[in-house]
Parts: C-alpha cells; sequence; structure tokens
C-alpha cells in the first residue's frame, strides 16, 4: 500500500534554566531562618525514583546547606512500591540515578518498613516510612508536574512524595485503591500532623526536562506550593498541539519516559481512565520498550497496535506488579501484536482515509522534533509550529520489516 509522506515540524518551547544548581540552592536556603533548628539534629531527605535533572549536584547542595545548619543529613529512598518493593531495590534505583553515599555526601537508611497513622474520612488507611517519623526532620524535595492518572489541586509534588513516596509499598499499594485526587491531600496532611517537618522543596523542569525553577517552602505552605507550581509546570509540558488525529506513532515508551511508559496528558488521559476524548488520536502505535524500562511496560495498555519485537521485550512480573499497584488493570494487558513493524503501520493506514491526520513522535517527552502527514501541516502552521516543507520523509522499513529511524532536521548553521 502506498505510506503517506510525512514532514518535518519544530516548536518552540519555554526552555529556560537554571545554570548553576548550588548557587541557587544556596540562594534559597539564604532566606530560611534556621535560628530554632535544633544542633546535631538527624534529617531525612526523601529521594524518590524519578529522573530529575541534575538530580545529584541538586541532592549535594542540599546535604550541604543542612550541614552549614549544624544538622545530620541521610536520605531516606522514597518510591512507594518501586524496586520491587524492597529496600535493597529501592537503594538500586537511586543508584541508577548516581545517588549513592559517596555521591551525595550523607548515608542512605533504606528499608520498607511502615506505622499506620490511621484511616481518613475517605476511607484509606495512611502508611509513613517508621525512618521518617525516627528522624528529628524531614525535608521533602520532589519535582512538581502534571500526573498521568489523576487531576487535581496537587497532583505529583511535595504531597505526593509524602503520601506515596513515604508511604513505601505499604502505603502506596493502600493509597492506590482509592481515587488519588480525593486522597493524596488529606493523606500528606496526615503525614505532616505526625512528623517534623523542616521544609520542602520543589523544583520544575521546563519542556526540555531541565531544571527552570526551585522554591523552599515552609510546612505551612506545601500545599500552595504544590498547587501553585502545578500550574507553572503544566503551561510548560510539552504537547502535540493538535487535537485530532487518525494515527499517532510513537517510536519508544518508557519509565525512563513517564511513569505510564507515555505521558498521558499528551496521548490523552481517556486512554487509562474514562473522560473526554481530547486530544482524539484514534489509532496509537508503539513500536519499542526503552532498555531503561527493564522490561515494565505498564502503560502499553493504552496502545493499540504493537511489533512483536515490543511484546517480547516486555517482562510480565515487573510490568503486573506495576499495574497492581495502580489498580488500573488495563494498563498491563496487551494490545494487538502483529509480526512486524511494517505489518502494524500497515494495519493501521487499512482503517485510515485517504489523506491521513498522522503524526510520528519519538516519545511523549521529545516533542521539539516530530513528523507530520500533509493533512496535518495547516493546523499546526496555525498553532505556531514550525513547518519544513523542503523535508519530506516516506515511512521506510528495512527487509525485516522495522521502520526505520527518523531523519534529522537540517542543520540552521
Amino acid at each position: 500500500m502506498p505510506y503517506p509522506i510525512f514532514y518535518d515540524v519544530e516548536q518552540t518551547f519555554e526552555t529556560s534554566q537554571l545554570d548553576d544548581i548550588a548557587q541557587t540552592v544556596d540562594t534559597v536556603f539564604a532566606s530560611f531562618d534556621s535560628s530554632s533548628v535544633k544542633q546535631n539534629a538527624r534529617i531525612g531527605i526523601t529521594v524518590g525514583s524519578r529522573g530529575i535533572d541534575r538530580i545529584v549536584p541538586l541532592l549535594q547542595a542540599v546535604v550541604r546547606n543542612l550541614k552549614i545548619m549544624g544538622l545530620r543529613p541521610f536520605i531516606i529512598p522514597s518510591m512507594g512500591s518501586h524496586g520491587g518493593s524492597t529496600a535493597e531495590g529501592q537503594t538500586a534505583i537511586l543508584a541508577k540515578l548516581g545517588i549513592t553515599e559517596e555521591s551525595a555526601g550523607c548515608p542512605i537508611v533504606s528499608s520498607i518498613e511502615t506505622v499506620s497513622l490511621g484511616t481518613l474520612n475517605e476511607g484509606a488507611e495512611v502508611f509513613v516510612a517508621k525512618d521518617a517519623l525516627e528522624a528529628d526532620y524531614i525535608f521533602v524535595m520532589n519535582r512538581v508536574k502534571p500526573h498521568t492518572l489523576f487531576h487535581g489541586e496537587v497532583e505529583s509534588g511535595l504531597c505526593k512524595m509524602l503520601a506515596i513516596g513515604l508511604g513505601k509499598p505499604r502505603g502506596a499499594d493502600n493509597l492506590h485503591n482509592f481515587p488519588l485526587e480525593q486522597v493524596i491531600k488529606p493523606a500528606a496532611l496526615r503525614i505532616l500532623e505526625n512528623i517534623t517537618l523542616l521544609a520542602g522543596l520543589a523544583v520544575v523542569e521546563n519542556a526540555v526536562e531541565q531544571l527552570h525553577s526551585i522554591r523552599l517552602c515552609t510546612p505551612e505552605d506545601i500545599v500552595k506550593t504544590d498547587s501553585a507550581l502545578l500550574s507553572v509546570s503544566s503551561a510548560l509540558l510539552p504537547r502535540i498541539p493538535v487535537d485530532s488525529l487518525d494515527l499517532l506513532i510513537i517510536d519508544e515508551m518508557g519509565k525512563n519516559i513517564s511513569g505510564t511508559g507515555m505521558d498521558t496528558n499528551v496521548i490523552g488521559t481517556w486512554r487509562r481512565m474514562a473522560g473526554e476524548r481530547k486530544p482524539e488520536y484514534k489509532t496509537l502505535v508503539v513500536l519499542n520498550l526503552t532498555p531503561q524500562s527493564q522490561g515494565n511496560a505498564h502503560g502499553i495498555g493504552m496502545a493499540d497496535l504493537i511489533p512483536q519485537r515490543l511484546a517480547d521485550s516486555i517482562d510480565p512480573t515487573a510490568t503486573y506488579a506495576n499495574s497492581l499497584t495502580t489498580g488500573v488493570w488495563a494498563s498491563g494487558r496487551l494490545p494487538i501484536t502483529l509480526p512486524t513493524d511494517k505489518a502494524v503501520i500497515d494495519a493501521a493506514l487499512a482503517k485510515a482515509p485517504e489523506h491521513i491526520r498522522a503524526v510520528r513522535i519519538t516519545n511523549t517527552l521529545s516533542l521539539q522534533h516530530f513528523w507530520a502527514t500533509e493533512a496535518v501541516l495547516d493546523d499546526l502552521a496555525m498553532a505556531g509550529s514550525t513547518i519544513h516543507l523542503p523535508c519530506s520523509h516516506p515511512l521506510e522499513f528495512d527487509d525485516a520489516g522495522t521502520l526505520q529511524p527518523f531523519y534529522k532536521l537540517p542543520d540552521k548553521t
């Protein structure tokens, strides 16, 4: 069958970033009143499993400033049930992020032991890490961004780090049995009543995953900071600037890209949960699972068609464990699987109109450059995208039926 011609498209995002992380952290700490801080007290720093931009120098600067205050910092791996729900697995995840006792300059205390803090009005039992309760202080640190599963006053951020991250496997599993938009905030507030929080450090990344801003906040301002920075992060989030497509081809999905492999804020939250079908991308093709996912293809159920190569790379144990924790069973289901990329694309095109509205992206994070068919170009131009008309590409496959990689945009120099 004839394959549509694609054109290079370029989006311009807000890409301002913090250049000197250490200096920025020093500046925000300079405004912190530490006069009442107990000297030589132990303070646990929450560190999650997501790859925040320049997390090692960011953490080093935090540790250094806490030591200047006269505190004894240590790291509490705060990632719910990630790392196979084991203390060793969570320490291993930090190591993969470059975070070790040597690089951070303080101990890592990893345990999955928790204490119950009772039941919320919503019915959810709240758990918190025993290490957090025993520490003199806690310093909560996390990235703020829109969540892929729910939308609310607070989403991914400091409150989620407290409620899910510090909840360890038991707390994370339990809260995921309830609507997260209803229990994250009250669970975080319950934990704040039982620990001594020194402060929170919230970070926001720009559209290309570089540190955009950092804010230090008091315990009283945790919710307000989460909510305010969520609006900032949402405005910076990269998206495909059209709401209607016949076909979206995603070259790769993975845990290093999104907790759901593909950001539902890009492909449509309705693919993961009920809701308005906007954006409406009728057929979703996914071709590869990133090596960093280590076989965890949680979110694969949102795709419509995949090649056998992707199916073969899935570790069912890791995938099912993730899907069981979230309670979204469909996220672990296998889509229609065909022998090759070519067979997958052929099947998608067979049900598409002649003047197909199609886009091909690398993944849901890399949206500065992508390909689009002619039927989409006018909409993209109206949205402010730059269309490189001289750069046209057919879909090409090798002898094994594997779709060939993107061609690079022309050198602007």
